[in-house]
């Protein structure tokens, strides 16, 4: 084994490249032709020869090296590969002082807030700092119990906020899946089994009518609405197009083909991913000749501007979507049907009252669907059969506002 003197005196020959002096069990000293003096530890595995940097000389001497030594050769017995180890053990030491969960949360949230919209990532990080931060923020994520967590959760509920409360678990789960992965904590993710624990969400529904008679009744009501024709038209419009609200509301002349009966909605407005906004095909919808008629009506009032319906106090900014909710509170039907319900109304009643093509109902609907044998509904091949089926909808609901017998004829 060599002295520390031996270390000390150790030289390499200017006409070497090095010159290593053997220790023990496979520990050398390399030396230099300038001086630098290294240990390293050579062994096997797996068949092949490897070595491992042990530290430099002086400031690792001959009982320090062949203590390194030793701790590598057990890492080794133990079946790992000791440089190896040693590399992972590094990486998590540099993470060691941001094992907190806000420290792990945002890290998950930087990797997945470029594939959202920019309003739900503003909304998905605002509940993280409003609900779960202030309470297990700081906390080491390792360390956290499920009960603190459950405990978090519980305030959220006490403010009467059951979905936000499930939904902050989902965040809180995401956020553990994401890091226990990295880590050598044995344990399970902790949020496993505390949905049980909250009060039971169902989920939001919207109001909405699916009785004809009683559609019939809110259409008529529409009808004579004694509010402004731009609220009106919208109100007349939403069971006709059965399009999401936002869509309706911020409707822009320029996306009308009225000669062609098409509204085309471009993508960054659709209902996406942020990467789906951005590259995925605009949205088109049939209108049929009730819609065209309404809004060539409302063209005299608002045409001059960008929005089919703009708001009163600015032409610049469209309606609120509390406007149409407002004016079926005012024709006595705002709990019975909301703005967003008339989709779950024409979803419903175009299946179940005129029998009609599901697929083609949801690609009116902007949902992704595929056909019988799994490919991706075609919108664009099936346009014309989409302006029949909903050409068929808008004359189905004059009938309903007629009174008219609309009873179908069910065949087995």
């Amino acid at each position: 084994m060599l002295t520390d003197a031996e270390c000390k005196n150790a030289s390499c020959p200017p006409e070497k490249k090095r010159a290593r002096l053997a220790c023990s069990g496979g520990l050398y000293l390399e030396v230099s032709p300038t001086g630098l003096k290294r240990w390293f530890w050579k062994y096997r595995k797996d068949g092949k020869e490897g070595r491992m940097s042990l530290g430099s000389y002086p400031e690792v001497g001959p009982k320090k090296a062949r203590e390194a030594m030793t701790a590598a050769k057990l890492t080794k017995s133990g079946g790992r590969d000791p440089v190896q180890a040693r590399k992972v053990e590094a990486l998590k030491a540099t993470r060691a002082d941001s094992d907190t969960f806000k420290a792990i949360a945002l890290e998950w949230y930087a990797k997945q807030a470029p594939q959202w919209s920019a309003s739900h990532a503003g909304r998905m990080l605002r509940q993280f700092e409003r609900d779960l931060f202030p309470w297990i923020g700081e906390r080491p994520i390792a360390d956290i119990h499920a009960m603190e967590l459950l405990a978090a959760l519980q305030k959220v509920e006490e403010r009467g906020a059951l979905e936000t409360a499930d939904r902050a678990l989902m965040l809180a789960r995401q956020v553990w899946d994401y890091w226990l992965p990295t880590t050598d904590v044995k344990q399970r993710n902790i949020t496993e089994g505390l949905k049980g624990r909250l009060t039971p969400y169902r989920g939001k529904t919207f109001a909405a009518i699916v009785e004809p008679v009683r559609m019939g009744d809110l259409l008529r009501a529409i009808k004579n609405y004694k509010g402004g024709p731009t609220v009106r038209t919208a109100l007349q419009l939403a069971p006709l197009l059965y399009q999401r609200p936002g869509n309706l509301r911020e409707m822009e002349w320029a996306e009308l083909d009225l000669d062609a009966a098409l509204w085309v909605i471009p993508s960054m407005k659709m209902k996406r991913t942020k990467e789906k906004k951005e590259n995925g095909e605009a949205h088109t919808v049939p209108l049929p000749t009730q819609a065209v008629a309404l809004l060539r009506g409302l063209h005299p009032l608002t045409g001059h501007g960008r929005y089919v319906f703009p708001g009163e106090r600015s032409h610049d900014r469209p309606i609120s979507d509390n406007s149409v909710r407002s004016g079926l509170y005012a024709l006595g039907f705002g709990k019975e049907q909301t703005w967003h319900g008339f989709r779950a109304s024409a979803r419903t009643m175009l299946v179940d009252e005129l029998n009609l093509d599901p697929l083609a109902i949801e690609a009116n609907l902007a949902h992704a669907v595929k056909d019988a044998n799994g490919r991706s509904y075609n919108r664009t091949q099936y346009l014309k059969h989409r302006a029949t089926m909903i050409q068929q909808w808008a004359d189905y609901l004059d009938k309903l506002a007629a009174g008219a017998d609309v009873i179908q004829l069910k065949t087995a």
